[in-house]
């Protein structure tokens, strides 16, 4: 029987669950198997997200408020309208009727259904905001389009999973000491551990902002060259990383800011990060270890406690092979022979810096024109304290900034440095911030505090008088 137009319009739809039943009877009552297995996957996934974006609906729908009037942080707000709004979720588009109430005319309008269940923007569910942080975190946004795409649930726009990180850090940087500190009182140090290892670094990133006329204007009127691509500036990297008796590392927090002057931010954080350990085990052993730049020690050697300075031994290597290949040739074979000799003798020696000292400064007089070697010369006589690489090993500490380089480069590196990309300071804090909260495993409960800051209580006052509901068209 052919049904019109009309009639079509007045039939009751099956509900979602109905049809997902219907569709598993017909197949459980079929002697035949599916044809085609992807087929039958993507088919039986759409009935699937179909009942939980249903289900969805209906408890959204339970949490909204269809009264004249309700409090909110202790003001009155009137109901102004009822109307539909669609909503992104883990699933996919839902439609949901809600109300919208003003507290005087001409100011905004609240929804008491966003509020109470933590809708994200104004637009994501909680988990739906989750998991395109998540995503966009790791990706960018075109590719995580492309992802949510393939997998058949939600569907964000390239868009929008551009905005959600930068609001999301919005929130963050606002009360950003606050759940810092809350996350470290949560957090147990390792009980195995006595060695606590901090350390600082930097990754040069294109900025959009990055001002590079201005910097070579700059550099030109001081008749010198920039200290950096222009347009690019240092995004700073901290670690904060545990060790055992035996010195096999246990965990690593890891902290990345956008560029600022001095890393005053990173450093004024790792700070707190050390102080709250220090609180909980006073017994650990401080090293701080990094590479020769100056600002790293300004800050490490001076307004952090006392314990065992040491330069990163694989940077110190490099200024040692330098002052060979200027005075031999690069690459020559005396020249790897005595790099190979002394970086022995560096790295086992109680005594190994002194060494190094005595060999580069005999190579300075027998090379008086290769200025290289006085320069890596200084370099060791100034390190020299920060070099005690065999006393270091005895004890079971560190020696290397692997960590933290590595952290360079997968909390920046690989997500901020593909070809063409630029940043300006806000979106990139928000990615840099989402990526070191998931590699210090501290995702979880970072998402718990800062999806919280989108509910608000919401009070139905006491004797609320009933007026006729409004109509949208």
């Amino acid at each position: 029987m052919t049904v019109s137009h009309e009639c079509a319009a007045r039939v009751i739809p099956e509900r979602a669950f109905e049809r997902l039943q219907a569709f598993m009877a017909a197949r459980r009552s079929s002697n035949e198997p599916c044809g085609d297995m992807e087929c039958f996957e993507r088919e039986l996934h759409e009935y699937v997200v179909e009942v939980e974006r249903e289900v969805l609906a209906e408890e959204l729908s339970r949490v909204d408020v269809d009264l004249p009037a309700v409090t909110i942080e202790g003001e009155v707000y009137r109901q102004v309208v009822r109307c539909e709004e669609s909503y992104t979720s883990a699933a996919g588009p839902v439609r949901v009727m809600r109300s919208l109430y003003r507290r005087l005319e001409g100011e905004r309008t609240l929804c008491p259904l966003e509020l109470r269940a933590g809708i994200v923007e104004g637009r994501w569910t909680p988990l739906a905001a989750r998991q395109a942080a998540f995503v966009v975190a790791h990706l960018t946004p075109q590719e995580g389009e492309d992802l949510f795409r393939e997998l058949g649930n939600m569907t964000p726009s390239k868009s929008s999973l551009d905005r959600l990180p930068k609001q999301l850090s919005g929130r963050w940087e606002a009360e950003r000491e606050r759940f810092e500190a809350t996350l470290r009182a949560e957090e147990t140090v390792p009980p195995e551990a006595v060695t606590m290892a901090v350390s600082l670094d930097g990754v040069m990133v294109a900025m959009k902002d990055g001002a590079r006329t201005q910097k070579r204007r700059d550099a030109q009127a001081q008749g010198k060259h920039t200290c950096g691509p222009a347009g690019y500036q240092e995004v700073g990297c901290g670690t904060l990383s545990f060790y055992d008796a035996e010195g096999e590392r246990l965990s690593t927090v890891r902290l990345a800011r956008m560029p600022e002057k001095h890393k005053a931010t990173l450093k004024d954080t790792l700070s707190q990060e050390i102080a709250a350990v220090l609180g909980q085990r006073p017994d650990l052993t401080l090293v701080k270890l990094a590479d020769g730049a100056r600002d790293n020690w300004s800050y490490l050697g001076t307004a952090l406690p006392q314990g065992p300075e040491i330069i990163d031994f694989y940077h110190a290597c490099d200024h040692l092979k330098s002052a060979f290949d200027a005075a031999y040739g690069e690459n020559s074979s005396r020249s790897k022979g005595q790099f190979e000799k002394y970086r022995h003798l560096l790295r086992d020696e109680e005594e190994g810096v002194e060494k190094v000292i005595r060999a580069l400064a005999h190579l300075r007089d027998a090379h008086p024109r290769k200025r290289k070697v006085s320069t890596e010369l200084a370099y060791f006589r100034r390190y020299r304290h920060r070099m005690r690489y065999a006393t270091a090993q005895a004890q079971n500490l560190p020696t290397g900034s692997g960590v933290v380089e590595a952290a360079c480069k997968t909390l920046a590196t690989e997500r901020m440095k593909r070809s063409g990309m630029r940043w300006r300071h806000t979106g990139g804090q928000a990615i840099l911030t989402l990526r070191a909260l998931h590699q210090s495993e501290r995702f979880e409960r970072a998402w718990k505090l800062l999806s919280s800051t989108y509910k608000r209580t919401v009070v139905i006052p006491e004797n609320v008088v009933l007026f006729p509901k409004r109509t949208v068209h």
